[in-house]
């Protein structure tokens, strides 16, 4: 997993043109810097291939930790794709490419994308377009092309603090991405995707600012949560007042208040906070009140390694509550046995099907 780096001066500027792409593949008379450039391409391009496994994913990591060089390769061939994603896609098939090893093979895996699992459920996804599956992993079991792209990213059930400049600092939750940037100030981040706990102390003198799904969060002197996922945002105030932007209008909430947005249907209304459940993840603990069991099966999948299934919809919808410790997760399989007559079958994977 990487964290926070930044590196300058040493991959070359990005091509003008889908040409200059295929140019830097091909010639063989590149430095050493360009063959990296090129194994990072190559990376990109396996990720959006269907191909990919969660295996891979692991290795791209062990691959970007080599050195300052393999993590700038990495983040230049992200700007490719996002820039050249046809051209790219290109890339795919040429001679050059087959050349290019990203790590031995000691023996045959199977592809998660070509595979059917779960009752078909990953050939369908399997025949989605490559890109889909870089950006929206089936059964989301290895992280998205911008999650691995961010400056900072923790992984399933970790937690970790940031500070800011000032007296601000952020907690990010489980499986949460962000990057950082210095160049609008040193108190402002997106939030790609994930979960974060933000303190601005009372002795700031710039506000934090927060990009988020195409909204934006403010805040000078505040204590507030901030989720994202699946393009929809959740900003909840513990204390002091918070601005939240989206598509040009702007809500205050204050204190135990908290507003929803996306960038389709625009701000919600401001409703009460369940302060004690806002805060429940920073001190180990998942609190549910009245939750549909596939609600709470969603919020597990985010800290459990692997992934719980419901397979039955009527099991879905049953209310539970309760209070869940994170670092024992699999307590909720036996309950829903128990409680509700579901059947577990475990897979591989740490995969669970609850029917």
């Amino acid at each position: 997993m990487t964290a926070g780096r930044c590196h300058e001066g040493t991959v070359p500027l990005p091509p003008k043109r889908a040409s200059d792409l295929i140019l830097i593949a091909g010639d063989d008379s590149h430095s050493d810097m360009d063959q990296t450039l090129r194994q990072a391409l190559a990376w990109v391009i396996r990720l959006n291939s269907g191909e990919a496994t969660s295996d891979d994913a692991a290795a791209l990591t062990s691959w970007r930790e080599r050195s300052p060089e393999h993590e700038a390769a990495f983040r230049q061939a992200v700007t490719l794709w996002r820039g050249f994603g046809d051209a790219t896609r290109k890339l795919a098939g040429d001679a050059a490419f087959s050349k290019v090893a990203l790590r031995p093979q000691t023996k045959p895996r199977a592809a998660i994308g070509r595979r059917a699992l779960i009752g078909g459920a990953m050939a369908a996804a399997a025949s989605l377009a490559g890109g889909y599956l870089a950006l929206r992993p089936p059964l989301e079991l290895w992280p998205s092309l911008q999650e691995l792209s961010a400056d900072m990213r923790t992984a399933k059930g970790e937690r970790r603090s940031v500070t800011l400049a000032g007296d601000a600092s952020v907690v990010l939750n489980t499986q949460t991405s962000i990057a950082l940037r210095p160049a609008d100030g040193p108190r402002r981040f997106e939030l790609i995707s994930g979960e974060a706990a933000v303190q601005c102390g009372p002795t700031a003198q710039d506000p934090v600012v927060i990009d988020a799904a195409g909204g934006q969060i403010t805040a000078l002197q505040a204590d507030f949560n901030l989720k994202c996922l699946g393009g929809f945002v959740t900003v909840s105030c513990l204390d002091g007042s918070v601005d939240v932007t989206c598509k040009g209008r702007v809500v205050k909430i204050f204190k135990a208040q908290q507003v929803s947005y996306s960038v389709e249907k625009g701000l919600g209304s401001t409703s009460r906070l369940d302060t004690d459940s806002a805060k429940a993840w920073q001190n180990g603990l998942l609190i549910v009140r009245d939750w549909p069991v596939s609600r709470l099966v969603t919020e597990i999948n985010r800290y459990r390694p692997g992934k719980i299934v419901v397979m039955d919809d009527q099991l879905g919808r049953r209310m539970i509550s309760g209070t869940f410790h994170l670092d024992r997760l699999d307590d909720f399989i036996g309950q829903a046995e128990s409680l509700f007559g579901a059947r577990a079958r475990s897979l591989p994977g740490g995969l669970v099907l609850l029917s």
